[in-house]
């Protein structure tokens, strides 16, 4: 059994308190998911668990963790820098536990993980794998450890769909305990047994978690169902009330009238300190309204549209017409797909799905080279690495600036409120955002942009899941044109028109994948 009690985590820089009060008990068969809107210290909390030493340059902590004598293994969300250059085999040979595992282990390990045995001993660096190889190496490695509780921060990130559905079967199988963070609604609708929800609330200077153990469908109907039936006796309550106090100062109203008509000066007096009293018990009400349960923040708190009318594309213009007859990795060294065919016409939306390492992000990106080269369309793009486009060191406001007119600048920081950045993280570099965080910044870059044809590499991947849905219905309203890759289950079924699979062969069309 693993425990923590007490928990409290404060960032130095700000002394702004991300976790309060926090306890947890971790059985075997726990499958807690850990979720919150972006920036919620959902990350640190997981790092914290498995060493302090990770988080104390910028986070003082009080609390008690006993691990009961169960082996931790922690999965980051980012491969550490320490270890990009390394080649994979140096990366699995730099763990003791992966010497001791004997052939078969290895082999059943990689079968698992949908790669060949050979994946071990690769020389290829771990920087240039592609986003859902370097996940699948991470897992494998600290598998060899033979750990009693995983640690897994966003494991879903990157991974193709059927690796995902590979990972909910090893979550569900998994006989001791999973902590995880993830942003696929899907994978948390079939593994968690237990939510774990972290919140900020009060523009961010109210922390608040909740621990049910329940699986995460539950969990979002039954507190959405508690809040309203909360909210709507209170406003019933509001409704008695706010009748009561109006036809009282009728009632004074009406006898202050009579009372001057009959020129009685001294009940007029005592009419008046009686009306005095009536607005006084009046603004106590308002000021009690003001501190009436709220429903919790949400990322329905944006207001903001990606696009406007302008946006839209004749439905016969060809926005795509793209013969490519091979697709080769950035360094030429190797072909991934060839007889690449595909068009796109007006406002479609499509996506392209593949399994890791086929080259979908090359192709995006060479489809993102040459329509944001064209002028007669505005296309953006978001890659899936945000640091090709953003600048770490700018702040969001700087980086969103265009002109520095100061109207610019008011209007871009309005924008972050409703994002929910506090005033603080608006003058914080950007290397110091959360993923979702970073996300969001680029998602305003589209806005502002007045594109009508947007180019996604995974779009929802560091979203919470209580923002997904908004998101997902932004990019479906998007009167403009989307090419997308993603491995979003929901994303896909809910937003795409179109699906194609990138193969050795070529693009081949097919259904979206089941969400349910």
């Amino acid at each position: 059994m693993f425990q923590i009690r007490n928990v409290t985590l404060t960032h130095k820089k700000d002394l702004h308190t991300i976790v309060s009060d926090f306890s947890l008990v971790l059985n075997d068969g726990d499958r807690a998911v850990l979720i919150g809107e972006e920036g919620n210290g959902k990350s640190t909390l997981i790092k914290w668990i498995y060493n302090p030493e990770l988080v104390e340059d910028y986070i003082e902590y009080r609390g008690e963790k006993s691990t009961g004598g169960e082996r931790l293994a922690y999965l980051p969300q980012e491969l550490p820098e320490s270890e990009k250059t390394k080649s994979v085999y140096e990366y699995f040979t730099d763990c003791p536990e992966f010497a001791e595992m004997s052939p078969k282990e290895l082999s059943k390990t990689a079968g698992d993980f949908r790669v060949e045995p050979e994946f071990y001993y690769r020389d290829q660096a771990m920087e240039t794998l592609s986003g859902g190889e370097r996940v699948k190496a991470q897992m494998m490695r600290i598998l060899c450890g033979k750990p009693t509780i995983l640690l897994l921060d966003e494991p879903s990130n990157d991974i193709d769909i059927e690796t995902l559905t590979w990972m909910e079967s090893f979550i569900n199988g998994w006989p001791h305990a999973v902590l995880f963070i993830s942003h696929d609604e899907t994978l948390i609708e079939r593994t968690a047994n237990r939510v774990i929800h972290f919140e900020q609330l009060r523009r961010k200077t109210m922390c608040r978690h909740t621990v049910a153990n329940v699986p995460y469908r539950q969990y979002v109907s039954e507190r959405l169902n508690a809040f309203e039936k909360q909210e709507q006796g209170e406003r019933r309550e509001k409704r008695i009330r706010d009748e009561k106090i109006r036809k009282l100062e009728q009632t004074v109203n009406s006898q202050l009238s009579m009372a001057h008509f009959s020129f009685h000066n001294s009940i007029g007096r005592l009419l008046k300190k009686k009306m005095k009293a009536v607005k006084s018990l009046e603004h106590r009400f308002e000021r009690e309204d003001a501190n009436m349960t709220e429903m919790p923040e949400q990322e329905e708190a944006i207001y903001f549209r990606l696009g406007d009318k302008d946006s839209a594309i004749p439905a016969g213009k060809w926005v795509v017409q793209c013969e490519l007859p091979e697709l080769r990795t950035a360094d030429g060294s190797r072909v991934l797909a060839e007889n690449i065919s595909l068009k796109l016409r007006g406002s479609e939306k499509i996506a392209i799905v593949g399994k890791n390492g086929c080259g979908k992000t090359t192709l995006l990106s060479k489809l993102a080279e040459e329509l944001t080269a064209r002028t007669d369309i505005r296309a953006e793009y978001m890659p899936q690495n945000y640091e090709e486009l953003l600048d770490s060191d700018m702040t969001p406001v700087d980086f969103l600036d265009k002109t520095g007119d100061r109207e610019e600048r008011t209007r871009i920081r309005t924008y972050l409120g409703s994002l929910r950045y506090t005033f603080d993280e608006m003058d914080h570099p950007i290397r110091e955002l959360s993923g979702g965080q970073k996300a969001k910044v680029l998602l305003l870059k589209l806005s502002m942009s007045g594109a009508n044809v947007l180019i996604l590499d995974e779009p929802t991947r560091n979203f919470s899941p209580l923002s997904g849905p908004v998101i997902r219905r932004m990019l479906r309203d998007f009167p403009g044109a989307i090419i997308s890759v993603s491995h979003d289950r929901k994303y896909l079924s809910e937003v795409c028109d179109r699906i194609y699979r990138l193969t050795p062969g070529g693009l081949a069309e097919e259904q979206p994948p089941t969400a349910e």
